[in-house]
This record gives C-alpha cells, structure tokens and sequence, in this order.
C-alpha cells in the first residue's frame, strides 16, 4: 500500500509538471486503483493546468474511497475547490485501474478493465481533436475550427463560475452525505428557488423574484452579482454581495451539508475563497437544520419532538411510570398500513418548507382530519384558513407565539393518552425547548462571568502577570 501512495504522488508530480491546457485525440492516462479498499483515500493525476491566474484551474483523474468502493472520475479544480465532477450525478465505480481516453474518432471516455466505459461525452464522429480547458474552467471539445461539441458547462453540478449561463429549466444540486434527500437551485420563469427533494416530494425553501413579475429567460454569474435577463437579453435584476470588495466574484456554490446558496471570491491576502453572500443567515431557516422530528429552538439548537408514553401499566394497579420517546423513524409513506394515527398540535412553532399542497378555506379541525385521511401525510400546518400538507416533519422551527398560526404533526393513536395526555405532550415539547435554550443561555452568562472574574484578578496581581 506504501508502494501504491508514492506512485501516486510521482503521477500527481509528473502530470502537474507537464500540463498543458489541451489534449489530443489518442490520449489515454491511466491511474491504478488499490486492491483493498482504504477508507479516505484519493489518487488524482492533473493533466491540464489554465496557469492564467491565481488560484488556476486544473483538470484531473481521480480514484476516490466511497462507501467501500472506488469510484472513478474527471474533474475540475478551482485551487483546491473541485467545481465540476462526471460522477456528479451517477458514479463510476471501478478496480484495478480507471482509464481517461480521448478516442481517435473524438469520444472522451472513463473506462475500467476489459475495456468497460463508465462515462462518455458521446462525440464520437463529430471531427473532435482535442480537449481544451478554458481560463473560465469550462471543459471543451472542439473540432478542427475550434467549434465547440461539446462542453462541461451544459452538463452543471454544485457549482457556477464566473461567465458562466443557465437557462430556464436548469438547476443546480447538491447531495447530503448519508441523506435519501438532496438540495437543487431551480431556475424558473418567475423565479430562482432552492428546493428540497425527498423522494417524489419537493418543497422550496427560500426564492428571489425580479421586481414587476418579469419573467427570467437565463441567468449568469458576473464580477459583481448573480445576473438575471430576460428573453431579450435585457439585465432584469441582480443578486448582490452583501459587502462590497475589490475581488471579482469567482464562483457560486449550492452546499452539499446546509443546502445554503453561497457568492464566493478569492482573498489574496487569506490565500482562500471567501463568501460575500449567503441567502440564508440564520441556522434554523435552513432545512435540515435538525433531524428529522427536531425542532430549532430560538437559540439555534435542535430539540427533539417528543410524546410521553407508559409503561407497565397493569389492570390490578392504579400507578404508572411515564418515559418520553423522541418520534423517529416514520417512512416516507408516512403511516399507510401502519394503524391509527391522531394529530398532535405544537404552539408556537412553523415550517421553512414552502410549495406543500395547498386546501384554502378550511377550519384547523378540518386540516388536521384531511391529513389523518390521506396516510402520506406526515404533518400539517394551518394558518388563516390555509391548509398545507407535507409528507415529512423537517424544517421545523420555533417561532415567537403567533395568533392564528397552528403546527401538527402526525403520531401514532394512542401516544398521547387522550385529551388531558395530549395537553401534556404539548407541554412536554414547549418545556422540553424551553430547557434546551435555558441551558444554552446558562452557559453563555455562565461563560461571560468566568471570563469577567478572571480578567479582574489578572489585573489585580502585580505588574498585570497572572498565575
């Protein structure tokens, strides 16, 4: 395995050295992959390199550990920022070795042994001879009159770059480690939304709309701001950093962990990339925020929704024991063919998810039994005789008490111990988060007083020296 890691990094030393902006058709490079599965492993050999400017764009071969398997892949660097991947969407895995080819009738191709492809732009025949990368990082066929057949930024990931354009009906997306669920930056007519998609579900959880309802035909990043234009070309409005800087924006990112849509520029003087926008700035606004059944508190933390439960109870005795069971684990197909359900009403508290369907006109009572009825649905919230139903209990948030406002979730029958139980299951969550931001609050005093007692004491000891 030592053996396998300095091959590696000669291949990384020899192909940076070398790189060119451009490759020919014929070309082939070739990485090895590991006979044992080395959980963090990467191998990556850079074969073009931009040189223009700092930070410079790079384009790789990569072997990369995921889930007990490797997975070859060519990718696009910013720096250190990987800002395009073929196996974005759907990976390539491989053994022995993982193979880049430019094929003489103009395919780029990954393949694995016997000759198996994994991954092709499908430009064969098309009078391809080269591939180029561009000081704008978009990878590029081109033919003998540099016509372009083909190009990396029709085919967008997590990231935009600077120059970049995408059309209505393009989207950007990112996928949560260990999620069923993934994030996507939608471009609409009327709108830029991010959306969270679970399944066959989607719901958006933040938007920007240009002023007097006109409607978006492309978008592109510019030096300044995110550009929205219309069907004529025309600038119809512009996203902003929130601070202006000298440093030109470089690229726009969908995160994969938070679902938060970041402007990004490069310091000099830090040597990195730094956000000067953010569309979200508050923890509990963004949608996976907390687990599944969690709800962010005022103070930024997650508490657990919770339901009081009794155990032992006996028919001879009149005493009980109540345990609190946080509610997990429901499916997506919510409670179909899984019993009883009753609905259980939180005060005080709201989701971030937007686009659940919709019933106008209709009582808080009625909302709560259209939602028992239908065992897709997971939770409710009503709010001036408007009945939202989702198919998940996520993004759930606190928010200061609200008339009129009314969030339920489904639980099993039963858990609640009728009426008077209910009451207390209420109570139990409102108590619940009510500790949690009480201790965080604890803390911060509790902090802020040991730092004000020991700045006193330093400066009461002599010369201002402490022990």
């Amino acid at each position: 395995m030592m053996l396998y890691y300095l091959f590696i990094s000669l291949t990384l030393f020899v192909a940076h050295g070398h790189s060119k902006p451009e490759i020919h058709i014929g070309y082939n490079l070739t990485l090895a992959v590991p006979v044992e599965y080395t959980m963090g492993f990467i191998g990556r050999a850079f074969l073009m390199d931009t040189n223009l400017t700092i930070p410079s764009f790079k384009a790789a071969l990569s072997v990369e550990a995921f889930n007990g398997k490797y997975s070859c892949s060519f990718q696009v660097f910013l720096g250190n920022v990987k800002v395009w991947n073929s196996g974005h969407y759907s990976k390539f895995y491989t053994s022995n070795e993982c193979v880049l080819e430019l094929t003489s009738d103009g395919d780029l191709r990954l393949k694995g042994p016997k000759d198996r492809v994994g991954w092709r732009t499908g430009t064969s025949g098309q009078g391809v001879e080269r591939l180029q990368l561009l000081r704008t990082g978009n990878l590029v066929l081109v033919d003998g009159l540099d016509r372009i057949k083909w190009q990396s930024f029709n085919f967008p990931t997590d990231v935009m770059l600077w120059g970049q354009t995408l059309s209505v009906a393009s989207r950007l997306t990112s996928f949560p480690s260990n999620s069923s669920s993934y994030y996507s930056m939608e471009i609409e007519h009327t709108r830029i939304a991010l959306y969270l998609n679970f399944g066959k579900q989607n719901y958006s959880y933040w938007e920007f709309k240009p002023s007097k309802n006109r409607n978006i035909a492309f978008i592109q990043l510019g030096l300044q701001g995110l550009e929205l234009y219309s069907d004529k070309g025309k600038k119809i409005a512009q996203i902003n950093p929130y601070e202006e800087t000298v440093q030109p924006l470089r690229f726009l990112a969908l995160g994969n962990q938070t679902g938060n849509l970041r402007l990004y520029f490069y310091s000099p003087s830090l040597e990195k990339f730094d956000a000067s926008f953010q569309a979200l700035n508050t923890t509990c606004d963004l949608p996976l925020a907390c687990k599944p059944y969690g709800i962010c508190t005022l103070s930024g933390a997650c508490s657990c929704i919770q339901v009081l439960t009794t155990e032992n109870e006996s028919s001879t005795s009149t005493s009980t024991s109540t345990s609190s069971n946080c509610i997990e684990g429901v499916s997506s197909d919510g409670f179909c063919g899984r019993g009883k359900a009753e609905m259980l009403e939180l005060e005080s508290v709201t989701s971030v998810l937007r686009g659940a369907p919709k019933i106008v006109n209709v009582s808080k009572e009625e909302c709560g039994k259209l939602c028992l009825e239908d065992c897709k649905c997971a939770s409710t919230l009503h709010n001036s005789e408007e009945c939202f139903l989702y198919g998940m209990v996520i993004g759930v948030k606190q928010v200061e008490r609200e008339s009129g406002l009314s969030y339920m979730v489904k639980v099993p029958k039963g858990s609640s111990h009728g009426g008077h139980g209910k009451s207390n299951v209420k109570k139990w969550v409102l108590i619940l988060v009510g500790v949690v931001d009480g201790v965080i609050i604890l803390v911060l005093f509790g902090g802020l007083g040991y730092y004000l007692i020991r700045k006193r004491r330093r400066h009461s000891l002599p010369n201002g020296h402490n022990n």
